[in-house]
């Protein structure tokens, strides 16, 4: 039988949680999936990041919350790591389990409930690039070079707009962000690429984008539209696909730009130096 989610069954666990549990279980909402590693950089920073002296200390404090979480019925790990056997703890990938999800909708008062299902191998491998990228800004912001004004994640990143024939249509990036350094703002989309896509795929998001570009609806809400990042596992990918962009006449290659995920952090929060297509008016 499903337990009532009455306001003394939410105050009850609410005073079993710190504000950090809070916050972890609502990075575990937002990014869908984050292994044990990623929540302790994002949460569990050591030196000199953070207060713990060594990551193997935050790690340990880290692996003792999710524990506890999961002894609440609040997560529930994967039957997957990352990495294997060899990376311990740290290769454990958690999402939010039934009652962690009631939880935080109690919190906000909503009543949209989310169905959970075991993910595939692909969309976790996918889901926790994008979650790391994600946190390699946050963590850039917080030595100061940058700052990440906006950082929205699936599905609050995607953008609907109407195509010419009055068809409703979207596009779905990564990630959408913004981040700036004492002179200059970045607006960005984010694809994270695996590789498991073919040209063809990869054109028509490119189509996609440069339709939503032409509705003006971005241009009119923000006053720019971002630039549309491609990052690659690799240079050798990323050139395939700055070549396949390039090759396409039906295509402003402005628009886009392609990097491997080595240089992304660069691309995406700048310092000193604007990327030189950081957005589009």
């Amino acid at each position: 039988m499903t337990a009532t989610w009455t306001p003394y069954r939410i105050r009850q666990l609410s005073e079993q949680l710190t504000e950090r549990d809070r916050q972890i279980l609502t990075s575990i909402e937002q990014y869908r999936l984050l292994s044990t590693r990623l929540i302790q950089r994002l949460h569990f920073p050591a030196v000199p990041l953070g207060d713990h002296s060594s990551i193997s200390a935050a790690t340990r404090g880290t692996t003792r919350v999710l524990c506890r979480l999961e002894q609440h019925g609040l997560i529930t790990r994967l039957p997957r790591r990352i990495g294997g056997i060899k990376h311990g703890s740290s290769g454990i990938v958690w999402q939010l389990a039934a009652t962690g999800e009631r939880y935080l909708r109690a919190q906000r008062a909503d009543g949209q409930r989310r169905r959970f299902v075991t993910p595939s191998t692909t969309f976790m491998e996918h889901t926790l690039e994008v979650a790391e990228l994600a946190i390699g800004l946050i963590e850039k912001s917080r030595l100061g070079a940058v700052e990440v004004l906006s950082l929205q994640t699936e599905p609050a990143c995607w953008r609907e707009y109407t195509s010419p024939s009055g068809s409703a249509l979207s596009v779905k990036p990564d990630l959408a962000v913004v981040t700036a350094d004492t002179e200059f703002e970045t607006h960005n989309f984010v694809e994270v690429d695996r590789a498991t896509e073919h040209g063809p795929a990869v054109l028509r998001k490119c189509r996609a984008y440069q339709q939503y570009f032409q509705s003006g609806i971005e241009q009119d809400r923000t006053g720019v539209f971002p630039l549309v990042v491609w990052v690659t596992p690799d240079e050798r990918r990323a050139d395939r696909v700055r070549r396949s962009i390039a090759d396409d006449p039906s295509l402003q290659t402005a628009l886009f730009h392609v990097t491997p995920k080595e240089n992304a952090l660069s691309v995406l929060a700048p310092d000193a130096t604007p990327n030189p297509k950081g957005g589009t008016t």
